[in-house]
């Protein structure tokens, strides 16, 4: 019974809502007392988790609810849905509560590819592949404001893009060809809303765009972003300590990427070393890392394109897999390396993985090297928005703490603080 409270507690903090639930909680649930109906869902979830399998309302003794039903909406219609309400500021505190799903069902390719609704002809709207480079361009622009100033603020402006000129296009009048190279374009701009969900961890959310961008990638037989968005999923997963979870779907974009190239094989092989490091997984943990490590050799050299990887982040997975195996020192000096490697334009990462740097050189340690680390993330900090590298300060206040009486620690414990009064409400 205390194991379920502070899982539920925990899931709570996971989405945002922090709760205090005891053991005498617990007893009163299993006598017969239902628990708040905002509560359930976290029971839900919490019972999924140890069972790794969809718990449903009525197997936990809960009604189901009265809006449930077994219809679904299309492909598009859910995709409006989702956008609006993301788009919406009097609906994002709803929307960001929604859960990060362990048992959430990830369909196959056999299950996405070709099933979606047929495109709805004899429409006055027309398209043709000016309007599919545009929502490219469009795509790509969003990235690299998402890559300079963190997701905050673009992640709203993606979501109304898509829901008043991307979901008219896909209901629009078009070629075979053009259709599905709008499903495609599609699929990207899911894919990185989603990211920039997780981004600000709003992590139910972020799980709903990606599934967006699966059934698109199924709809336009588009399988390097549907093996992207697998790999996405992978690595949110991962980061939230849902190692097995992570997994699974990292195995699943390696083998679903047919003819995968080097720098692809790399992309995928560096996530299921993170995943199986986190796991206890020594052994393929290392021969996925060396299998990224000369798939990247082989990559040819080429100018960034959205969701590309390259040698700073093959060092940021060298640098997790070291520290899930144990090895901090190796760690801090993978991060090193991978910061040394970074593109300019990669600022909201540099500043989150500075902090981690930071964090781990506290770790072995190194204090003072910690605080150099520390200020070097601060000088973009206030420049992104971004809930990751909120949450990293947050951290790197909470290490310092214990060593105010070094003047350097002291130092930049009070400017993160001055700093942060200024954006977060912590």
């Amino acid at each position: 019974m205390r194991q379920l409270a502070q899982e539920v507690n925990h899931i709570g903090t996971e989405r945002g809502t922090p709760l205090k639930y005891q053991q005498p909680s617990v007893s009163q649930w299993l006598t017969g007392q239902l628990p708040k109906e905002s509560v359930r869902p976290l029971i839900l979830e919490a019972f999924a988790r140890r069972l790794r399998r969809p718990v449903t309302r009525s197997e936990a003794g809960f009604l189901p609810l009265p809006q449930e039903s077994n219809s679904h909406p299309s492909t598009v219609e859910g995709l409006i849905d989702l956008g609006r309400q993301d788009m919406d500021p009097s609906r994002r505190s709803v929307v960001g509560a929604a859960l990060f799903s362990v048992a959430l069902t990830v369909p196959n390719w056999p299950d996405v590819l070709g099933r979606m609704e047929a495109v709805q002809v004899g429409k006055p709207l027309r398209i043709g592949m000016p309007e599919v480079d545009m929502v490219i361009a469009m795509t790509e622009r969003v990235s690299e404001l998402d890559d300079q100033f963190g997701g905050r603020h673009a992640r709203p402006m993606a979501a109304a893009f898509l829901v008043n000129t991307v979901a008219p296009y896909l209901k629009a009048d078009a070629s075979e060809e053009v259709r599905k190279a709008m499903m495609s374009a599609a699929s990207d701009l899911c894919y990185l809303t989603g990211y920039m969900a997780v981004d600000e961890g709003i992590h139910g959310l972020a799980q709903q765009y990606y599934l967006k961008a699966l059934e698109l990638a199924g709809a336009s037989e588009d399988h390097l972003t549907y093996c992207t968005t697998l790999r996405g999923m992978s690595v949110q997963a991962v980061d939230l300590g849902h190692g097995r979870s992570a997994m699974r779907l990292a195995d699943a974009a390696a083998a679903d990427s047919p003819q995968a190239g080097p720098r692809m094989r790399a992309f995928l092989a560096g996530q299921q070393a993170h995943a199986a490091a986190q796991i206890g997984d020594r052994s393929n943990a290392l021969m996925h890392l060396r299998e990224a490590d000369v798939a990247m050799d082989k990559a040819e050299s080429q100018q960034r394109i959205f969701g590309s990887y390259d040698p700073a982040a093959l060092n940021y997975h060298t640098s997790q897999v070291r520290y899930e195996l144990g090895d901090t020192a190796g760690a801090v000096a993978a991060m090193q390396q991978s910061d040394r490697l970074r593109y300019g334009i990669h600022r909201r990462t540099r500043v989150r993985d500075r902090a981690i740097l930071a964090e781990r050189q506290f770790a072995v340690g190194h204090l003072e090297a910690a605080c150099a680390t520390w200020n070097s993330a601060l000088e973009d900090y206030p420049l992104i928005q971004s809930g990751r590298a909120d949450q990293r300060m947050q951290n790197l206040l909470r290490l310092a703490k214990p060593h105010l009486k070094n003047p350097v620690a002291r130092d930049v414990y009070e400017r993160t603080r001055s700093i942060t009064s200024k954006t977060l409400r912590a």
